[in-house]
């Protein structure tokens, strides 16, 4: 069971999110049936804390994806991780809206009462992101409704940004875009999957980059590098998510031709697609990027902005890896020095880049007219399964009543995180 609801901390003063995004964040949508049989086996502590002695600041999760709130927020709780991780050094993001496959309510109530219950189950009296969840399969007036109620919650200290995610991405920028023409404020973030892969690479097109930059979007992120198990060795069709992936059979094909290419050049698939969309997104996803040090270690220029990544990760092996690739990519970005060690780690990421480039342009003509190609998101004949008369109707389990009881606390500026003001 969840614990009581923590204190809400308000915010007097908020920073930009640049300034407090870390660059690379931890996805858990892998603490999900949809990817391992039971999520409950996962060596959660184990991972968690690993992450966190590893330097990553930076959890993603949602209701969405199971139970993977209850098992990251135990992590987190855990005494082992407060004695050394105190929660304002860490960035917590969840999401909003979307309750099952084919379940939203992106009602306001239900929104409050989602964003409470997440923060019982993560142990926390904030969050510093939400986003509502997948918004292409919503109304725009019901997104809009939904942003508002989430900058509510901001105003009353239980969020700090707000944003929002999903898979089309003309539709984020166009709803991104309705929310600064109808509220006067931009989005503090958008969450894009799969549109930045060795596969697809919509979102740092020319003309998305300036439809964020209109709707003036503080930080976009990309997520979903290996397309949800699509650019994997054992493709789509052969791993856990063989009965949900949504993409159609001809692109499932060409990316398993994508498997020889990588063979061909000494490596495998996954992590040219990795290596290619984290290097390649720190620098074109820059400008809405983060300000935040990449690495405890890193030398690049204060202010100087990487853009935003979010890798799934569900054992401690994929976890060193990502994050062995991930400081590589970060020593390319660093300038020249007359440090002979760090020049040579920079010489050889910026060598590892290119030939990373090289095998993934061979991947492009394999994939002909699949590159960029994305598939219907939602799907022909989508409804919402949410009843009318269910919209808004929070269970009584007693979140509403606990946060009610706490809802009216107060702290001095001088005692928040120095990273929130």
């Amino acid at each position: 069971m969840a614990s009581e609801l923590p204190a809400p901390i308000p915010i007097p003063v908020r920073r930009p999110l640049h300034d407090t995004i870390p660059p690379l964040i931890f996805g858990t949508a892998t603490f999900n049936t949809q990817y391992v049989p039971n999520p409950f086996d996962l060596p959660a502590l184990s991972i968690v804390s690993r992450a966190l002695d590893l330097g990553i600041r930076a959890f993603d999760t949602s209701p969405y994806y199971g139970p993977s709130e209850l098992i990251l927020g135990d992590a987190l709780a855990h005494s082992s991780v407060t004695s050394k991780y105190p929660r304002e050094d860490y960035f917590l993001v969840t999401k909003a809206g979307r309750i099952a496959g084919d379940v939203f309510d992106y009602s306001p109530s239900w929104v409050r009462y989602s964003v409470l219950r997440s923060c019982e189950r993560l142990h926390t009296g904030y969050l510093d992101l939400v986003y509502m969840h997948d918004v292409e399969f919503v109304s725009p007036p019901e997104v809009l409704a939904a942003v508002r109620e989430l900058r509510r919650l901001r105003d009353e200290g239980v969020v700090r940004y707000v944003g929002i995610s999903g898979y089309p991405v003309a539709e984020l920028c166009a709803l991104a875009q309705m929310v600064l023409r109808e509220t006067g404020e931009p989005l503090d973030a958008v969450l894009s999957y799969g549109h930045y892969t060795i596969q697809n690479t919509t979102l740092g097109s020319a003309a998305i980059t300036e439809a964020f930059e209109k709707a003036g979007v503080d930080v976009v992120l990309n997520a979903s590098m290996l397309g949800m198990g699509l650019l994997t060795t054992r493709g789509a069709d052969k791993g856990p998510m063989a009965s949900w992936h949504p993409s159609p059979e001809g692109l499932r094909k060409a990316s398993q031709d994508l498997v020889p290419v990588a063979v061909s050049a000494e490596e495998k698939l996954e992590v040219v697609a990795i290596r290619w969309a984290l290097d390649n997104w720190a620098r074109v996803g820059a400008g809405r990027g983060s300000s935040r040090a990449p690495t405890p270690a890193s030398k690049i220029p204060d202010g100087r902005r990487v853009g935003v990544s979010v890798m799934g990760i569900s054992n401690v092996a994929e976890l060193e890896e990502t994050c062995r690739v991930f400081q590589s990519v970060v020593e390319g970005l660093e300038p020249e020095t007359q440090n002979d060690e760090q020049t040579g780690r920079r010489h050889w990421s910026l060598e590892r880049r290119n030939k990373i480039q090289g095998v993934v342009e061979q991947m492009w003509d394999v994939l002909g007219r699949w590159k960029d190609y994305s598939w219907d998101s939602p799907g022909p004949g989508f409804v919402n399964a949410r009843k009318p008369t269910e919209v808004g109707v929070a269970p009584e389990d007693g979140v509403l009543t606990r946060h009610a009881a706490k809802s009216h606390v107060s702290v001095k500026v001088e005692e928040l995180p120095a990273f929130v003001i």
